[in-house]
């Protein structure tokens, strides 16, 4: 990584790299600093070390900083309490966490004195290995630390040429893989990266406005949230050439509603997971991945397993923290349920999402698809709802659009669900003002 970022401060030193409330930063400052971070790990002896900090640009010349020298720095999550962030440190061996939050009781070191060049000269090692970790979303329970090596992340970077004039909003946390995608990019295309305030939707369409943001990716339940404000505030829409979204099934319906809001925009889909290191991108338009995926041949190959899609990948994961080490040539269950339909591979929801109503497996994707499509929906999702006869009933939330009857869409919603078979239609519909997330993706599965 600090190749690429010494690379683009070499062609464009006063190009803004970073810019947020914070103020900008250049390539060439960036450089600077991430140089600066490097030798202060050596001096330190810092091998392994965790990072909880807002600046996405201290985040990047902290990692920039740990690539140079091997060591292997990992992003927390903001959102993480103290006593949560204690428990990775110790769980994940971390000798300090950088930041500066005041709560946590684990060994520290403060971002700006990481960030100065020591008082004496380093000598600075080569390292056979530059790792670094990345935890999953911790969605299922505690997250998991997936190891990667830096050359194997950065093995996509090789097609990506330098951009002139694209500005990337920043609608992952730092510490998911998406984000590292969106790092990892912005570097290679020497472009500039904006931070808005927060991860929320609106804070994302402030700072599209705000500072001209040009690209944009984020998971779908980001851009039903964004295009959600759009029509409530009734402002600018802004101007955007690329949306691209990732990290969930993507409905139809919203593949349709975004081209209608951003007619001058691409809009790609993105396949991956932390696992395997790299995102296969979808660029026609169309729900799921095209069924050509299956063929041999590529960085990532797919094979599906009993409805399972599963993944071989040249840039997988070393392995899980702790764990047994893997190989590229290994093949990997994604927990993905698919189904072939003409020459797609459309998904149909996460093996844990699935319902079970009396015996018959229902997947919420369908549902939630079908129902977004009804006017005045905003957002829907689909879960099971415990059930003393059937085990479990397939039960809707959704959000209204302004100015929409209750009543009336609930009727709309059974009317558009009539044909679905019995098991999958909704048996209970409930308004709420919004929905619960963990990383800007829905959160589904039995509701108890």
């Amino acid at each position: 990584m600090i190749e690429l970022l010494r690379e683009a401060a070499r062609a464009r030193p006063e190009q803004v790299a970073v810019v947020s409330r914070r103020g900008e930063m250049t390539y060439a400052d960036l450089l600077a600093v991430a140089e600066a971070a490097a030798a202060q790990l050596a001096a330190r002896g810092i091998s392994r070390f965790g990072i909880l900090e807002e600046d996405p640009a201290t985040v990047l010349a902290l990692l920039a900083g740990a690539s140079s020298v091997g060591a292997e720095g990992c992003v927390y999550p903001l959102a993480a309490t103290d006593e949560a962030v204690d428990e990775l440190a110790a769980r994940f061996d971390h000798q300090v966490v950088v930041t500066s939050r005041e709560g946590i009781t684990a060994p520290k070191a403060l971002p700006a004195d990481l960030l100065v060049q020591p008082s004496e000269p380093v000598e600075l090692p080569d390292p056979q290995s530059r790792p670094i970790m990345v935890f999953t979303t911790g969605t299922s329970g505690f997250p998991r630390g997936v190891r990667h090596e830096w050359d194997r992340l950065l093995r996509a970077t090789l097609k990506i040429k330098p951009s002139n004039g694209h500005r990337w909003l920043l609608a992952y946390g730092l510490n998911q893989f998406g984000g590292l995608q969106i790092l990892i990019h912005v570097l290679a295309a020497q472009s500039t990266l904006v931070a808005a305030d927060s991860f929320q939707p609106k804070d994302g369409l402030a700072a599209m406005r705000r500072w001209g943001v040009t690209h944009a990716s984020g998971t779908p339940t980001f851009w039903r949230f964004l295009l959600g404000e759009l029509r409530a505030d009734g402002g600018e829409v802004p101007q955007i050439s690329q949306v691209t979204m990732g990290g969930e099934a993507v409905p139809s319906a919203l593949l349709e509603q975004l081209r209608r809001t951003f007619p001058d925009a691409n809009v790609s889909q993105i396949y991956g997971a932390t696992e395997f290191g790299q995102n296969v991108t979808v660029k026609d338009g169309l729900p799921g991945l095209p069924l050509s995926m299956l063929d041999e041949g590529g960085d990532v190959v797919f094979k599906i397993v009993d409805d399972e899609l599963w993944v071989r990948s040249r840039a997988s994961m070393l392995g899980y923290y702790k764990e047994e080490s893997v190989t590229t040539e290994e093949w990997r269950a994604t927990g993905d349920l698919v189904e072939i339909v003409g020459d797609r591979i459309e998904f149909r929801g996460r093996k844990t999402d699935v319902i079970n109503v009396g015996g018959v497996k229902v997947h919420p994707i369908p549902v939630e698809d079908r129902i977004s499509q009804v006017p005045g929906v905003a957002l829907a999702r689909a879960f099971g709802r415990p059930n003393a006869l059937s085990g479990s009933i397939v039960a809707v939330e959704a959000v209204l659009e302004p100015g929409h009857d209750p009543e009336a869409v609930d009727g709309a919603i059974r009317r558009a669900c009539a044909d679905l078979p019995p098991a999958a239609r909704p048996r209970s519909i409930r308004f709420v003002e919004t929905m619960h997330t963990t990383g800007n993706k829905m959160s589904r599965g039995v509701t108890r």
